[in-house]
């Protein structure tokens, strides 16, 4: 049985790549479901998937991870990974729909949490918006803005994996850095009437394929600071890539937890990487102070009295994936996957 792949809003919640893609579960938002209700939903996805990752973008409302936070504490339950991302309300939606692709292979649910943060560094997010006055998830620059007072003006903002900016049109214009390697695009249309995406991106970033369209998220004119936007996002499509993308990055076990991870840091308790440290039975810890002993407290996670002083909120973090860059990942087409 695959990890389930949890989602905080139905609009992370892309169609399927394949019928062999699983469907995500959308967890009701918690103006609209009591806090008892989400345990028992949350028991039942445990009890039928016996992992939950969680899929969680840093800028839904406080609400939405606190009631996470506390399902995950009064069930004192260590199989429930909480995933943030940083990335815009599209680029979320496709990196939910790559983990869901990758929860019907063999990989742990720890590896898959973990993978998480891996998988965001080969996603190209970013919009084409009409105005930049109210953007602050995006550095703008005093020029940009003065140039945002302009008729007519629009401007293409990447937000990951390099945060840029520049105008569109004109003799200002610079293209935006896009990826090293085959990508599909993956559009969503606000109220603003643009081509440019389709004109430029495709040809300048050498998209593969026909572009595809989706409902704008309703978290986007929110994250964008506005409306008028077409938001895109170029990602690897192939599952075989993105099998081996994460089947060639070294696993290693967490010192606190004892799943299996990726990366730097676990996907379920948020510890980070601590080589040489040997988790004992049971996921306790045996360098770890007596207080820390105890294996209900670590179903806190970061940040709780009892556990390991980790940092809840990790930034992206390349450097631990240095060693593997898409150019240098070679795909046989005509191989199997397990």
């Amino acid at each position: 049985m695959p990890t389930a792949i949890a989602v905080t809003s139905a609009d992370l919640a892309l169609p399927p790549t394949d019928p062999g893609t699983p469907h995500a579960t959308v967890l009701p938002a918690p103006d609209t479901q009591s806090l008892d209700a989400s345990i028992a939903d949350m028991q039942q996805l445990i009890s039928r998937y016996g992992h939950v990752v969680v899929v969680c973008p840093s800028s839904a409302p406080p609400a939405v991870e606190q009631r996470l936070r506390a399902v995950r504490a009064l069930l004192e339950s260590d199989r429930i990974a909480l995933v943030r991302t940083d990335l815009p309300p599209l680029g979320a939606a496709v990196l939910v729909r790559q983990l869901r692709q990758l929860a019907g292979c063999e990989f742990s649910p720890g590896v898959l949490a973990s993978a998480a943060r891996l998988l965001a560094h080969y996603i190209y997010a970013g919009a084409v918006l009409g105005s930049v006055s109210r953007l602050d998830r995006v550095p703008v620059s005093l020029g940009s803005h003065l140039k945002g007072w302009l008729p007519g003006a629009h401007f293409a903002v990447l937000a990951g994996p390099t945060a840029r900016i520049t105008r569109v049109g004109g003799a200002g214009e610079t293209a935006l850095p896009g990826p090293e390697f085959g990508t599909e695009l993956l559009l969503a249309r606000g109220q603003l009437q643009t081509d440019w995406p389709a004109t430029t991106l495709v040809p300048g970033w050498g998209i593969q394929g026909a572009v595809q369209e989706t409902p704008l998220p309703e978290a986007s004119p929110r994250w964008w600071g506005t409306g008028k936007l077409v938001e895109f996002a170029a990602y690897l499509p192939d599952l075989s890539v993105l099998y081996q993308l994460v089947s060639s990055v070294r696993r290693e076990t967490c010192h606190w937890c004892a799943m299996e991870l990726i990366g730097d840091r676990c996907g379920f308790c948020g510890a980070p990487l601590q080589v040489g440290a040997e988790p004992e039975p049971g996921g306790r810890v045996l360098d770890a102070p007596d207080g820390n002993r105890r294996a209900g407290a670590r179903a806190l996670g970061p940040g709780a009295p009892q556990g390991p002083q980790v940092d809840p909120e990790p930034g992206p973090h390349p450097t631990a994936y240095s060693e593997l860059t898409p150019v240098n990942v070679q795909v046989n087409p005509h191989r199997a996957l397990p």
